[in-house]
């Protein structure tokens, strides 16, 4: 049952990314609310997820209602809609675990490595939300159309966040899914994994690859 797992709200529910997040946790049995600028817009994305493992029906409301809600969130949203999100999410936020998934890429050279001047995106979420805030970085080298997919993705994830206790929830939550939670450290370590989705862009160019992804090698059990 769900009643002892966290309510997870994906702000940018209705991209690619957020709805093939949303749809993995909803069938592993999580409460999810979709956000979206538009409430209808995300009411609607909600009604085409199925709900597993005792999980309510997938809600859908406004980023602000939805990052209010929810007891995770999940910021999975186009680096140039990053800023104008956060202004609607930030007061809802407080005290809770923000999962940023951002990623800059900035066309039309999105296979160029184009970090922000002063670090990562999720550095910069982490400065804007205050130490308040718990921000992890995490989802930015797993292809979105295969999490809609529902098979398995031979892909590991990189977890960075500045509180340990946040990057282990986080983890949970990544493996609830069917992944691996690779915890790559602090904050600051995020500007690997948000670098590394432009090379595998180029990648995928190159070797007509269908959604290349990152593998750690030589862990127990790899």
């Amino acid at each position: 049952m769900s009643d002892d797992r966290p309510s997870l709200a994906i702000v940018g529910g209705t991209g690619a990314l957020g709805s093939g997040l949303a749809t993995r946790w909803a069938a592993a049995g999580y409460p999810v609310i979709l956000g979206s600028r538009s409430a209808e817009k995300a009411e609607a994305a909600a009604r085409e997820i199925a709900a597993a493992n005792g999980a309510p029906a997938v809600r859908g409301l406004d980023n602000a209602a939805a990052a209010q809600a929810g007891d995770i969130v999940v910021v999975a949203v186009p680096f140039s809609n990053h800023d104008a999100v956060l202004d609607e999410i930030e007061t809802a936020v407080a005290g809770k675990i923000v999962i940023d998934a951002t990623v800059p890429l900035i066309p039309p050279k999105v296979a160029t490595v184009q970090l922000p001047p002063h670090g990562s995106v999720a550095q910069a979420t982490q400065r804007r939300l205050g130490d308040g805030v718990r921000v992890v970085s995490a989802f930015q080298n797993v292809a979105a159309h295969k999490l809609r997919e529902g098979t398995a993705i031979d892909c590991d994830v990189l977890v960075c966040g500045n509180a340990k206790e946040a990057r282990d929830a986080v983890i949970a939550l990544i493996e609830a899914i069917g992944l691996r939670g690779i915890d790559a450290g602090p904050i600051a370590n995020s500007v690997a994994a948000e670098a590394l989705t432009s090379i595998l862009i180029g990648i995928n160019r190159r070797y007509k690859a269908d959604g290349a992804g990152l593998r750690i090698t030589g862990l127990a059990g790899s």
